[in-house]
């Protein structure tokens, strides 16, 4: 995490386990199954393959016009959703096995690397408090932004929305 996130991150008034779930380089779904000792539930809103726009591309760094899976979906305990991620993964850089399971839609990406036993990190670009939408309209979210990457490519670009409520009071 680059400094000035970190920094933001510290100083935010949010629920600890919110600005664990914010900070973590790894995987958000099980961080969340271990807090709430229950399954994740992942609901698949959106998923369609797209062509790179120039700005998907130079998010990517790919060439526009590449495909793209681009997925939505909702991370949920039993009836609370508590995540809402949106993703955007280069098809042609991503090993097949894996291509075949995102696909499938309702799988975690944390899952899916470890399937695969992929080496990767997490880049986060941005940490920020804004208006939410989608599932969370009405309510302050906490959005991440970051980047899995996988030998040197990346791999996903990951948009994560956490309602700032009573919900994590675990």
């Amino acid at each position: 995490m680059g400094q000035e996130s970190f920094d933001k991150l510290k100083h935010l008034d949010i629920p600890t386990i919110l600005r664990i779930c914010a900070g973590t380089d790894g995987s958000v779904t099980y961080l969340l199954e271990v807090m709430t000792k229950r399954t994740v539930d992942v609901q698949t809103r959106y998923q369609e393959e797209i062509n790179a726009t120039d700005a998907d591309a130079e998010l990517l760094m790919i060439e526009p016009g590449e495909p793209v899976n681009h997925r939505e979906v909702v991370l949920s305990v039993g009836e609370i959703p508590y995540v809402l991620a949106r993703s955007l993964s280069p098809i042609n850089s991503m090993p097949l096995g894996m291509r075949d399971d995102l696909m499938r839609a309702d799988i975690p990406i944390g899952r899916i690397l470890r399937k695969y036993k992929l080496e990767t990190r997490r880049d986060i670009l941005n940490i920020d408090m804004k208006d939410g939408d989608g599932i969370f309209k009405d309510i302050t979210v906490l959005s991440r932004e970051y980047c899995i990457i996988h030998g040197g490519r990346i791999l996903m670009w990951i948009n994560e929305l956490f309602p700032v409520d009573a919900r994590w009071e675990l």
